[in-house]
Parts: C-alpha cells; structure tokens; sequence
C-alpha cells in the first residue's frame, strides 16, 4: 500500500525531470562510477547485516 501512495505522488514526468538535474550536476562520465560506489556500499551493508564477515588476512 506504501508503494501506492508513493508512485501516486511521484509520475513519469517528475521521474525525467529528477534524472535531468542528476544528468547536469554531475554529468554523462561521473554516473557510472557513482552508481559503481552505490552498488559496493549495499553490498557491505547486506554482507554486514549477515554476519558472514571474512576474517582477514594478517600480513607480516
């Protein structure tokens, strides 16, 4: 039901327009390696939230 209420809120349009400002701000280059960074913070917070913590390597 929250799904609803929020894609009620927010139409196709709005969607554009908020893709264009990212596209301005930060332009064509810079997105991918922020989505790059995104990806690999979720993925350490799910890894943390599984408890499934590698143990590391000690190097002499």
């Amino acid at each position: 039901m929250l799904s609803h209420i929020f894609f009620g809120v927010i139409g196709p349009w709005q969607i554009v327009l908020i893709v264009a400002i990212v596209l301005l701000l930060f332009g064509g280059r810079k997105i991918p390696e922020l989505m790059k960074g995104l990806g690999q913070g979720v993925r350490e917070f799910k890894d943390g939230m599984k408890g499934d913590e590698k143990p590391e390597e000690k190097k002499d």
